[in-house]
């Protein structure tokens, strides 16, 4: 594992994994490890961003990240405000950026932004001067849902380097899986992503991903499944051809689980379409560890909001 010990967080804003580097994001992962601790104990706080605002500005539905990011807020003991889009001034016709801007005005540290337009976070660490935490950004990235996840898979082996992950199902309208994609091969994973053609383009080789249409040719060789939701609300009605159809060649079913290696990790970033991508045996199996990701997800965001802030003044 690289050492991180010498590292100082510099960055404001945590928009991208694409342009963090190896010990970068290591330095999320340790960090995140010393906050874990929090969690267990009888009063579960710190004061380490006492006086300090976060606002979740959430332009789309979301359940787990927005939570997971107000209690990440609460247990550093900042203050929290919820922005809604419905009944605010951007449905007046007001722009994101000055939806930005007079909410930074206020005061506030941070604003944690999802929101369905690849690049609005990027757009608005450029205009503001609190830090931008990106919650999800269009098809483009999450990087803290990425965090996350390698967080867990290294808890579950010890290491990321060297092992073999699976990304499977609807890569291209995927956001988890560009910042899983970008997480794990800086860390020296060997990335396959599994998919039909039409969700699942060639183009993503040159991100250094081996992409596999056939499931059943790599399902006995890989160390990690991370089975990704089927975007109905996204998937055009060309790329795909019917539930049962995908569940038949991609599904993670209970006959496709038996030939798999024996220490396999089951992942899956949720909300799940259980019976379609996954069979809710193995979803709620000794082998998953789908509500470690979202536990494990509390103490990512924790250190990120913190290292942000710091960076920020």
């Amino acid at each position: 594992m690289t050492d991180t010990a010498a590292l100082r967080w510099t960055r404001k804003h945590l928009l991208t994994l694409e342009e963090l580097s190896a010990e970068e994001i290591l330095f999320v992962l340790d960090t995140a490890a010393s906050f874990k601790e929090v969690s267990t104990r009888s009063i579960k706080k710190v004061p380490a961003l006492r006086g300090r605002v976060m606002v979740n500005a959430f332009f789309e539905d979301s359940t787990r990240t927005r939570t997971s990011f107000t209690l990440a807020a609460s247990r550093l003991s900042a203050d929290i405000l919820d922005f809604s889009e419905k009944g605010s001034s951007v449905s007046k016709g007001e722009t994101l950026i000055d939806t930005a801007r007079n909410i930074e005005a206020m005061g506030v540290d941070i604003i944690v932004i999802r929101h369905p337009a690849a690049g609005a976070a990027t757009l608005l660490s450029r205009t503001v001067k609190c830090s931008i935490v990106n919650a999800g950004d269009g098809a483009h990235e999450h990087p803290t849902q990425g965090l996350l996840d390698l967080y867990t898979i290294r808890e579950r082996f010890g290491k990321i380097a060297g092992l073999k992950v699976a990304i499977v199902g609807d890569i291209a309208n995927s956001r988890v899986a560009r910042s899983n994609l970008w997480g794990l091969t800086k860390l020296g994973a060997e990335v396959i992503l599994v998919g039909p053609p039409t969700l699942v383009p060639r183009a993503f080789e040159k991100f250094g991903a081996k992409v596999v249409h056939d499931f059943d040719s790599v399902i006995g060789s890989v160390d990690v499944i991370n089975m990704l939701r089927v975007q109905f609300e996204r998937i055009k009605s060309s790329q795909f051809p019917s539930v049962r159809e995908f569940t038949r060649f991609f599904g993670l079913t209970q006959e496709r689980f038996g030939r798999c290696k024996e220490n396999v990790f089951i992942m899956h970033p949720g909300p799940m379409n259980r019976g379609i991508e996954i069979s809710s045996g193995i979803a709620d199996g000794p082998q998953s560890g789908i509500l470690q990701q979202v536990t494990n997800g509390l103490a990512v965001r924790m250190a990120v909001l913190y290292l942000v802030t710091q960076a920020g003044g």
